[in-house]
């Protein structure tokens, strides 16, 4: 598979950066359309597509992560808006739609508006909660303010990718990545910050912990997955054993019933697998991806 294409698309009032891999295969086969988590970004799927053959790919950088807008958002809404307004500009039809956390979560938004841009979609680990975290969105966040969150005062500056390769080698989630995909992560996690003069994360710590804290802002995805008429596989991590084991992010955020919920969904439960699941297991991810129901339980190693 040839390097990507780096595009600038103006969608929904932001800049967003999308990086398209085989331009050249476009209607050929489904275009492939990959969504982060958040504090990623497109090209921490590097490890996936190489295990994805000969095909149409699109990795796109959510506002406020790699080098698109980091424009206020007033919910979670508007992340899924976001991509359906760039599958619109980008006039994508009938593709597969692959969201890890809370890209899965704004894949079946962005469906719901533009269902005709997808065929069927996988939701690996989405952010997708039970009902009752909607209801009362005070038991999702042990904070009131972002600013609070254990996430704003991660460290924001490095000299360059190569310290941050450093600093974070043995620390989880980070040591159960793969090589590559850990290299991508930091590479692409940086741009030059030309007031101090060094690199800092294009995702602002503040930024992602707003992100984290507002998880409860679209109620309106319980309706949208009810109503979301595609074939939908749902792929699960180890369920967390406790609401406050969360806050670690090795475990499933996702509803263990969410499948049940959406018309026509299949479940894949995959205890073996943290959340990081495209990072740690990039080839079994693929194997999810092109061909879901012959895909088998894995162990995962860092090799």
């Amino acid at each position: 598979m040839n390097g990507p294409t780096l595009l600038k698309v103006s969608a929904n009032g932001l800049n967003l950066r999308v990086w398209e891999w085989n331009a050249q295969l476009r209607g050929a086969e489904p275009t492939l359309v990959l969504v982060h988590a958040t504090g990623f970004h497109g090209r921490c799927w590097d490890s996936v597509i190489p295990h994805l053959g000969q095909r149409h790919v699109l990795a796109v950088d959510q506002r406020g992560h790699g080098g698109s807008d980091a424009v206020a958002f007033a919910s979670w809404a508007d992340f899924c808006a976001d991509l359906a307004a760039l599958l619109e500009t980008l006039q994508v039809s009938q593709a597969v739609g692959v969201g890890h956390s809370m890209g899965g979560h704004a894949t079946v938004g962005a469906a719901a508006v533009r269902p005709e841009s997808y065929q069927r979609l996988v939701l690996i680990d989405p952010v997708i909660l039970a009902p009752d975290y909607y209801r009362y969105p005070e038991q999702t966040s042990p904070v009131t303010d972002p600013v609070d969150h254990p996430v704003a005062r991660r460290r924001s500056h490095f000299v360059s990718a190569e310290e941050m390769l450093e600093r974070y080698d043995d620390r989880p989630p980070f040591c159960h990545f793969t090589p590559d995909s850990f290299a991508a992560y930091c590479h692409y996690a940086l741009v030059q910050d030309q007031k101090a003069g060094d690199m800092k994360l294009a995702c602002d710590p503040l930024y992602e912990a707003t992100i984290y804290h507002t998880v409860s802002s679209n109620p309106g995805i319980l309706q949208q997955v009810s109503q979301c008429s595609l074939p939908v596989h749902v792929v699960r991590a180890i369920e967390p054993p406790s609401a406050a084991a969360l806050a670690g992010f090795r475990y499933s955020p996702t509803w263990p019933r969410l499948a049940a919920h959406f018309p026509q969904a299949q479940d894949h439960y995959h205890p073996e697998l943290s959340h990081f699941m495209p990072m740690e297991a990039p080839e079994w991810v693929a194997g999810m991806i092109l061909a879901p129901d012959r895909v088998k339980s894995r162990e995962v190693s860092r090799a």
